[in-house]
């Protein structure tokens, strides 16, 4: 069945807009400070956003809210582009043209907010290029129709020549025009990105150097042997990833500078080796992302390897006024958090390696800081390349201008991991999880089966009390009778406060509440 005029115009506009972006795509790799314009207006969507709406992405996507945001921008795009080649192709050419301006002029407003004005050029390449197919098309479209008019005429088969010869031959070659442009569009991004700078390739060439103080082996009795519970440690390719870089920053180690400036007797900078020299230690510690909902997944633990931030600084010399340690990413994030939290003995971290090896790109290759006990929103600044010794009354981080809390302390939290929601049960069941309490650790934790009493665990050994605890407790289901069974768990602490079951969302300072899953007993 023949194209139609409407679907050929709409077709028209979206491999032209597919066209600019691979061009935009090719133009950005010749400049590090260059993104494409997807990029660009997912920078400003993620910063312009509500909080409401952040949190329902992650809610939603855990760390693949990124992911659906460039699916989402895609799909706009695509929408509108479709638009634009319809209205250029059947009613004004104008009217197309400026449709297709303001599609450039977005997407170059974004990029100078990041990169300055040079950071426009390539929204304004790949809007150039798909303007200029699109007159082909439609000029093309109005000789094949032997129309006179400046304006096109709207591209019906019928109107395409007598006995529809015409009409063939403006689809055949607008056809191939087409798809050669769609082919090249697809080329065009491919080589685009194969442009880019990698830092893949310096972080396969890194060599850890052995710990001077390693972390102890792990002892038997920190975990259970129990299908579906938690693992002690996290694997690197399933550790949770929430960040605001679209973008993985890409810094080659032989080229990383960490600056130390602000409230310092000294500035400092130090390049990767100068740290790899340095005398490196290795830590399990448990970080957990502000946005985790009761019961979710935005949560792991993984053995750091680095060097005590405190050492660091002491040898910068924090002066007495600051009280506020700031981490500046590659990416222009910074964060803050309190100067007490480097020297009160939870070793928090500049960080080079990740469970034996450098740090994957995404989890912030080269260096990035953890800090046990608070929320990563505040402290754990990936791709890190300054610390700066500032002020709480003179400087209000990345999230808290957003609304979220200035100072934010992990709360004690618990999780059911095993059986999952609605599972369908039977006999002896395992019920099973995790809890963490960073910085004080967990001394017990309990659980309830709808409103009967609450019945401690079985905990693990702890490994120590910046990591998260296994714990578990045999049910007996087919004793509590068949149906609809509520299962909920709380943890107490080291300080010996009880987790609290009130509900609260992440946003300002963290989730609260007990979680609990429903199960079907057979």
């Amino acid at each position: 069945m023949p194209l139609t005029g409407r679907i050929f115009a709409l077709i028209a506009g979206v491999v032209a807009a597919a066209l600019a972006l691979g061009v935009a795509e090719l133009v950005a790799s010749f400049s590090k400070g260059w993104t494409s314009p997807v990029t660009s207006v997912g920078n400003l969507v993620i910063d312009k956003v509500p909080n409401s709406v952040k949190e329902l992405a992650i809610s939603w996507f855990d760390e693949n809210d990124k992911v659906a945001l460039q699916i989402g921008i895609g799909v706009l795009l695509a929408i509108y582009a479709a638009i634009v080649g319809w209205v250029m192709l059947r009613l004004s050419r104008a009217v197309g043209l400026v449709g297709i301006m303001l599609f450039g002029l977005v997407g170059a407003w974004a990029a100078q907010r990041d990169g300055g004005f040079g950071a426009t050029v390539p929204s304004i390449a790949g809007t150039a290029v798909a303007a200029a197919l699109l007159v082909a098309v439609a000029e093309l479209a109005r000789r094949q129709a032997g129309a006179t008019e400046t304006e096109p005429k709207p591209v019906e088969p019928e109107s395409l020549g007598m006995m529809g010869l015409a009409r063939r031959d403006f689809i055949g070659r607008s056809g191939v025009t087409l798809a050669g442009s769609a082919a090249a569009a697809g080329g065009l991004y491919a080589v685009g990105q194969s442009r880019r700078y990698s830092a893949a390739s310096s972080r396969a060439e890194v060599v850890l150097p052995s710990a001077a103080d390693a972390a102890p082996r792990i002892p038997a009795g920190t975990s259970f042997d129990v299908e579906g519970i938690t693992p002690l440690i996290t694997p690197n390719d399933t550790f949770y990833r929430v960040d605001t870089a679209i973008d993985i920053p890409q810094i080659a180690a032989d080229q990383y500078e960490l600056k130390i400036t602000g409230y310092v007797d000294e500035e400092r900078s130090y390049s990767f080796d100068d740290l790899l020299d340095r005398e490196l230690v290795e830590r399990d510690i448990t970080i957990t992302c502000v946005s985790n909902q009761v019961g979710g997944k935005l949560a792991g633990t993984a053995t750091w390897l680095g060097t005590p931030l405190m050492s660091m600084l002491e040898e910068a010399g924090v002066q007495s006024k600051a009280d506020q340690i700031i981490g500046r990413s590659d990416d222009d994030y910074a964060c803050g958090f309190p100067v007490s939290a480097a020297n009160d003995g939870r070793e928090a971290l500049v960080v080079v390696g990740m469970n034996g090896e450098p740090l994957p790109l995404e989890h912030g290759f080269p260096v990035r800081l953890v800090v046990p006990g608070l929320y990563g929103y505040v402290s754990a600044t990936k791709w890190l390349v300054e610390l700066e010794l500032g002020r709480f009354d003179e400087f209000d981080h990345y999230w808290l201008r957003r609304g979220w809390a200035q100072k934010a302390p992990i709360k004690t939290m618990s999780r059911i991991d095993t059986p999952r929601g609605l599972a369908s049960v039977s006999g002896k069941v395992n019920i099973a999880g995790v809890a963490w309490a960073q910085t004080r650790g967990i001394d017990a934790v309990e659980v309830q089966v709808d409103d009967g009493p609450w019945r401690k665990a079985e905990l693990a050994n702890a490994l120590n009390k910046n990591t998260w605890r296994q714990w578990r407790i045999e049910w007996d289901a087919d004793k509590a009778g068949g149906g609809r069974h509520e299962i909920r768990v709380r943890a107490t602490d080291g300080s010996g406060a009880i987790q609290t079951p009130d509900r609260a969302e992440p946003i300002p300072d963290g989730a609260s509440g007990h979680h609990q899953v429903v199960v079907l007993v057979a």
